[in-house]
């Protein structure tokens, strides 16, 4: 299912699934985010670009408050996720996220990593979770290595797992942090394909990345930060072919 044909499902009159209005962020003295307004919505994959300090990860981090914010509101599925009485556990069992470092426990099997969330947050049975672990173990492509622990695999396959893990919660959404631009380069391609087929499966995805092939190919919308703002916010297919501010031909060209 192509870009277009995912935004052509989506429900119209529904609200953003994931909404940051007036977004402002600072860390001490640095303003990190300034009045950023976004929308995600179901089944999009919005892919945030820009230069490196440009506030694009910090901007993920808010969406399950491992970051706070100093002004604005960023909800989720209409609920304020930055509102002080906000339950915040319930909240991030909705959200996955995929960090750049794999963060995965050493000492455990990738099995093991896959269901500890599901056994200790929502009180999954472990049969239950085992079954659904080792379902998730083949569809990113790892069969024969649900009993490998992290030291035994690739980065690629760490990764994967990785992502496995996050989707074992059933999130609403799917984070994805520079996901790849800590594997060797021909790694990068498995951990893409994993992401595609969620693309295509239908999944919520809000992705940072430099690779400029994937955010054309399975973007749904482009959003270029830059100094802390949003400087464009388009259709990728628009954002390629034409940029529609100075930066954004500036950005392009130098990746391109």
């Amino acid at each position: 299912m192509t870009a277009s044909e995912r935004s052509a499902q989506r429900r119209a009159g529904d609200h953003a699934l994931v909404e940051f209005e007036g977004v402002e962020k600072y860390f001490g003295d640095v303003h990190v985010l300034k009045d950023v307004d976004l929308e995600v919505d179901r089944q999009e994959v919005a892919v945030v670009i820009g230069p490196s300090g440009s506030g694009k990860s910090t901007l993920l981090r808010c969406v399950n408050r491992l970051e706070e914010i100093q002004g604005g509101e960023v909800r989720l599925d209409g609920e304020s996720v930055s509102a002080p009485d906000a339950d915040i556990n319930r909240l991030r069992q909705r959200v996955g996220m995929v960090f750049q470092s794999f963060n995965l426990f050493p000492h455990m099997t990738a099995l093991e990593n896959i269901t500890i969330g599901p056994r200790e947050v929502r009180g999954v049975p472990a049969d239950e979770a085992r079954e659904r672990a080792q379902q998730l173990i083949r569809e990113v492509g790892l069969d024969g290595q649900a009993d490998s622990h992290p030291t035994e695999l690739s980065g690629g396959q760490q990764q994967r797992v990785a992502i496995a893990r996050a989707l074992a919660m059933d999130p609403d959404v799917m984070l994805f942090d520079e996901v790849t631009s800590a594997l060797d380069p021909e790694l990068v391609g498995e951990v893409l394909d994993v992401m595609r087929d969620l693309a295509d499966g239908g999944m919520t995805m809000l992705v940072v990345t430099h690779e400029m092939g994937f955010a054309r190919e399975v973007g749904d919308s482009i959003t270029l930060m830059a100094d802390g703002r949003v400087v464009e916010n388009t259709p990728a297919d628009s954002f390629f072919d034409q940029p529609s501010t100075e930066r954004g031909r500036e950005f392009l060209s130098r990746l391109l």
